[in-house]
């Protein structure tokens, strides 16, 4: 078990940072900064309800990109899943027995450290996209590093892998611990805005 609730709050804090202008820039991985804030919208919920151990849409729905402009508030709203996202995991029951999220059945243990990693990958991208700091602990990295390093059998990497991370780029001598967790994830440490 580990406190999800540091996680959270640092992406709570990226908010404010989060301009007018940012959200037609393009993320490390994909979607714009628009695209982004509805997917984080979504996961909090999803995670957190995982934690709940609550059977229905919001854990059995594979997520699926959103289109069109954030909801009135979306600051405020995604300050309030993501403060709920960390309390539902600070209950050790939730680690516990199996649960579901995406439509995905896992043990509570692994699905936290999933949550843990789609928050800390989403917050980089977040920071990364909108010329912010971010320093997640190396507690947190070490913990989620085993959900992005790809099994080494080329296939079953493709097949675990697809849709969740991009291919494994190689770790840069001397990275970091959290920069490790982005090169398995398939995002480049190095990643900077286009000028």
């Amino acid at each position: 078990m580990i406190d999800l609730r540091p996680a959270t709050d640092r992406v709570s804090d990226l908010l404010d940072g989060v301009r007018e202008e940012h959200l037609g820039a393009p993320t490390p991985m994909g979607p714009d900064v628009t695209g982004l804030v509805h997917h984080l919208l979504g996961l909090t919920v999803a995670f957190r309800d995982a934690a709940g151990k609550v059977e229905g849409p919001t854990t059995g729905t594979p997520p699926a990109p959103v289109v069109g402009q954030l909801p009135d508030g979306w600051r405020e709203e995604l300050r309030t899943r993501l403060a709920e996202l960390g309390e539902a995991w600070a209950d050790p029951t939730a680690w516990t027995g199996m649960t579901r999220a995406g439509g995905v059945d896992l043990p509570g243990g692994v699905c936290g450290l999933v949550a843990l990693d789609e928050v800390l990958l989403h917050g980089w991208d977040l920071a990364a996209a909108t010329g912010q700091g971010y320093r997640p602990s190396g507690e947190e990295s070490a913990a989620v590093l085993p959900i992005v390093t790809p099994p080494e059998d080329p296939e079953q990497a493709a097949a675990e892998r697809e849709g969740l991370f991009g291919a494994a780029l190689p770790v840069p001598e001397g990275a970091t611990e959290f920069e490790r967790v982005l090169a398995l994830a398939g995002r480049d440490p190095g990643w900077t805005p286009p000028a």
